[in-house]
């Protein structure tokens, strides 16, 4: 039963993950974390996160910007290492959780009360892209950061959803190694991996069929308030 659930929760946010470029695993690890546990859901969302973005990113190679991609990957690269780091030495699960919620949060109502965007300096923009990678680096979910980077540099939605797409491919291929060498990937994540492609793949082509006939504004603020929810729940 929990594995059912699991997959349900990922082809719904999997869905909005096709529509916004980024929801999908940020919606995805709370509700995870409850049915699997946080290392068997950061292996099993970590998979799922490479499959769509490598996904996405194929099908929408044309609009890639790939100056910023670069960019974006070298800075989250730096920032996800030392989430990797932060994790091995906080061994508390509740704390880590606690501190992961709070950031939700705030990414959540940001968005959702905040609607003007102002320019922000280079300096805070490069902050929010290491801010960014420390957070996948700890919990594969470094997109609610990452968003407030590339609304200010990416102004298309093709191209948003383009270029975010394939850093997910460089940081979770390095993040699969990192798993795989500390022994975290068991036998029963890899069958809950290969049960969950089939969910992945048809939430990503309805989401890309819902794309060009949805307004984006409509499902970004659906987005951030299921983002609050999730995150009071991994608080309280």
């Amino acid at each position: 039963m929990r594995e059912l659930f699991f997959l349900i929760v990922l082809f719904v946010s999997n869905v909005i993950q096709a529509i916004t470029g980024f929801a999908g695993t940020v919606l995805a690890m709370p509700p995870s974390v409850y049915l699997l546990g946080l290392d068997h859901a950061k292996v099993v969302l970590n998979v799922m996160a490479w499959l769509s973005g490598l996904m996405i990113a194929v099908t929408g190679y044309r609009h890639i910007n790939w100056k910023e991609f670069i960019k974006m990957s070298c800075f989250m690269l730096v920032g996800m290492f030392a989430g990797i780091q932060i994790c091995q030495i906080v061994e508390s699960e509740e704390v880590l959780l606690t501190m992961y919620g709070i950031v939700i949060v705030a990414v959540a109502l940001k968005n959702l009360c905040i609607h003007s965007q102002k320019q922000l300096p280079p300096v805070m923009l490069g902050i929010i892209l290491l801010l960014a990678g420390i957070i996948h680096g700890m919990f594969v979910s470094g997109g609610a950061l990452l968003v407030i980077y590339a609304t200010q540099v990416l102004k298309d939605k093709e191209e948003f959803r383009a270029t975010v797409a394939p850093i997910w491919v460089v940081l979770n291929t390095c993040l699969m190694f990192t798993q795989v060498r500390n022994g975290l990937v068991e036998p029963a994540d890899i069958r809950l991996i290969l049960i969950s492609i089939v969910p992945l793949f048809a939430a990503t082509w309805i989401g890309k069929k819902l794309v060009k006939r949805v307004s984006q504004k409509v499902f970004l603020n659906l987005t951030y308030a299921l983002l609050l929810i999730s995150g009071i729940s991994l608080i309280v």
